[in-house]
């Protein structure tokens, strides 16, 4: 697309690394270069994080299962993730953000919104701000980023789709522009050729119904009457999908949004039955979701238990707490109490407690006789300085000890799925020894989802 000039209105930019995961795992391995690798879960129930192009040449793609991708590409080079080196390199790529704009909008580790209209006058243009920030990443990383540059956010996630390197029909890996802005003045003639399935709020559910009515693509959206797509959508989704349909997305660039709830989440390599197994994990996940709440400094008023069956049917119960709660005891309680109420004899997949109703830790003044939950916080904070200074598997329950030590649920642990051994079967017995999987959590992530950010692909 046309790249507009220094008066042009396009001045937000969404820079989106490619292959992140897979591609800081290569930075890190040289040898692994030029390999099929692929960055998740490499158990029957894992899912893709993240696929290197070689690896994509195959049709290896990030979400899918790991079962699929493993008969895809045999030959793959399979990694399980270390989330806190992922972290340690996304901090890097937003201190080169911040030499740019402060106002800097991260959507996932790899990923982020820029609003760069202040910074013309000592950075140029919007494009050329984005060609040099793209440089400048490839220099002081040693990774490359796609960057889309357009008017809204919507075209700007859009645009740095269409900048980011392909495979082609013939296994060719194409590098892509890098950089794509979208004229303003051309916005309907980039946006419109796209699949329905582009804009935000749509879903496969959604995809469908769209198509009963023969709209595919955004511009057969557009030409829909508003009426009818409400009638089909209901107001509030026939109007959001209307609006952006003519590139109407009016969301700015916000940084330093605060999370709105913080959780964990594991799917087991196979259902759990037994109670006392579930409230043993019911704990875990409690405790590693008690921690960053209090490395976020917040505290949460309501608990919430997810519990997926082996049927793959999912439900949420949620409790509300009478005080907000940032200890791990208070959480697991309420999560167990949710969990006593559901029949789980028919096995469970997978377990997740989170909470939400985020705030600042109550006020908390000490009686003469100090009460159970005064006793919990002292010990809570007992506990915290031990982990801050010795790590977060120096002490916990005992309900958590093993003999291979205690079972501390972290931040990225598992993310993509149970893996079997994830052994790097291409790299050869001159290959590194596997890295753990993940290593102490980075600062507390935002889990609901944010600006219309893409949950999925956390790797492309």
């Amino acid at each position: 697309m046309s790249l507009g000039g220094p008066g042009s209105d396009a001045a937000i930019l969404h820079v989106d690394m490619d292959a992140f995961f897979a591609s800081v795992e290569i930075l890190d391995d040289p040898s692994l270069a030029g390999k099929p690798v692929v960055v998740g879960g490499r158990g029957d129930r894992g899912v893709v994080a993240a696929a290197s192009y070689e690896a994509r040449r195959f049709g290896v793609r990030s979400a899918m299962p790991s079962a699929r991708a493993r008969r895809l590409c045999p030959e793959a080079v399979w990694l399980a993730g270390r989330y806190d080196r992922y972290v340690e390199v996304s901090r890097a790529l937003h201190e080169l953000f911040a030499e740019v704009t402060p106002l800097v909008e991260g959507i996932a580790l790899d990923e982020a919104f820029l609003d760069v209209a202040g910074a013309r006058r000592l950075f140029g243009p919007p494009a050329v701000i984005a060609a040099a920030l793209r440089s400048r990443i490839q220099a002081a990383l040693g990774l490359t980023a796609s960057v889309g540059v357009a008017r809204v956010k919507l075209l700007a996630k859009l645009a740095s789709e269409a900048a980011k390197p392909r495979v082609g029909p013939s296994g060719r890996i194409d590098a892509g522009t890098g950089v794509v802005v979208v004229d303003p003045a051309r916005e309907l003639e980039f946006l419109h050729p796209h699949p329905v399935r582009a804009l935000w709020g749509v879903g496969p559910a959604t995809e469908r119904r769209l198509g009963r009515y023969g709209i595919t693509t955004v511009g057969g959206l557009a030409a829909l009457p508003p009426a009818t797509l409400v009638g089909a959508l209901g107001p509030s989704l026939g109007g959001h999908l209307h609006e952006l349909a003519w590139a109407r997305d009016p969301r700015s660039v916000v940084p330093n949004r605060a999370a709105k709830s913080i959780g964990h989440e594991e799917t087991y390599a196979h259902d759990l039955a037994g109670g006392v197994e579930l409230r043993r994990e019911v704990l875990r996940l409690s405790d590693g979701v008690a921690n960053r709440l209090r490395r976020a400094g917040v505290a949460s008023r309501t608990v919430t238990l997810k519990v997926r069956f082996a049927d793959f049917r999912t439900i949420t119960r949620s409790r509300t707490l009478a005080e907000a709660t940032d200890v791990a005891h208070q959480v697991a309680t309420a999560a167990t109490e949710l969990l006593e109420e559901v029949d789980t004899s028919t096995g469970v997949r997978l377990l997740g407690v989170s909470c939400s109703q985020l705030g600042p830790p109550p006020a908390r003044q000490l009686e003469l006789l100090d009460g159970a939950d005064d006793a919990q916080r002292l010990a809570a904070d007992a506990v915290e300085g031990i982990r801050r200074r010795f790590g977060d598997r120096a002490v916990g329950s005992a309900a958590l000890a093993t003999a291979a030590g205690l079972r501390i649920k972290r931040q990225g642990d598992t993310q993509w799925g149970p893996s079997g051994p994830a052994e790097r079967e291409a790299a050869g017995p001159s290959g590194p020894a596997e890295r753990e999987a993940a290593g102490p959590s980075g600062p507390a992530e935002r889990e609901a989802a944010g600006s219309g950010g893409s949950a999925g692909d956390p790797g492309d």
